[in-house]
């Protein structure tokens, strides 16, 4: 008498491991994205202002003064002034270099600033260093008499320039005329020292023009 033989059975697959194929497969498609996802948003850009020439603190900013440009910020884009938020009178706090990107830190209310704007003549030379956006200390030597004068001091420790025009054909040379952004605490002393025909020079502080 013939055994029948048992079919070879195939052994069937455990739902735990369609479950942790379905998983990877699951896990590189959340990868894919999230790295797609990060590639994209890098890619996003927004329209800021930027500088078209050197700001100086006090100097109030209109839409001449700026240039939209469209840059990749990402998280940092609240933290600079952005297309169409410049109404208003509005100045800057310091100075923001030509091409520079605007911060919204760097501006505030016209009506707030605590500074101003003057114009003295520099009683000797004055560096080529010294331009727009130099911080220079102003310092003064009273006249004591004709031809003579005082020791100097400084006047105005902290002073920005907005321009500066020189005149080298004056008999000694190099003397200049400049438009400072000065603090307000400062203007009653310097227009005295001007009434006053005091010697001003101006001096760049530590590293300008480095």
């Amino acid at each position: 008498m013939t055994v029948a033989s048992d079919p070879v059975r195939t052994p069937r697959r455990a739902f735990w491991g369609d479950a942790r194929f379905f998983l990877g497969l699951l896990l590189i498609v959340a990868s894919v994205a999230g790295v797609w996802l990060v590639v994209a948003a890098a890619r996003q850009t927004v329209p800021v202002y930027a500088a078209a020439h050197t700001i100086v603190p006090g100097e109030p900013i209109a839409a001449d003064d700026v240039t939209v440009v469209d840059v990749a910020l990402g998280s940092v884009a609240d933290t600079y002034l952005g297309e169409g938020h410049l109404g208003g009178a509005v100045v800057a706090t310091r100075t923001i270099e030509e091409g520079e990107l605007v911060p919204a830190a760097a501006v505030g209310d016209a009506d707030a600033a605590r500074t101003t704007s003057v114009v003295v003549r520099s009683a000797v030379d004055v560096p080529a260093s010294v331009e727009a956006g130099t911080v220079v200390e102003v310092w003064a030597a009273p006249l004591l008499e004709r031809g003579v004068y005082d020791k100097p001091r400084i006047l105005v420790a902290d002073a920005t320039v907005v321009s500066v025009t020189r005149d080298d054909s004056m008999i000694g040379g190099g003397a200049a005329a400049l438009e400072l952004v000065i603090p307000r605490d400062d203007v009653s002393a310097t227009l005295s020292a001007m009434a006053d025909e005091s010697a001003l020079s101006i001096v760049p502080t530590t590293g300008a023009g480095s």
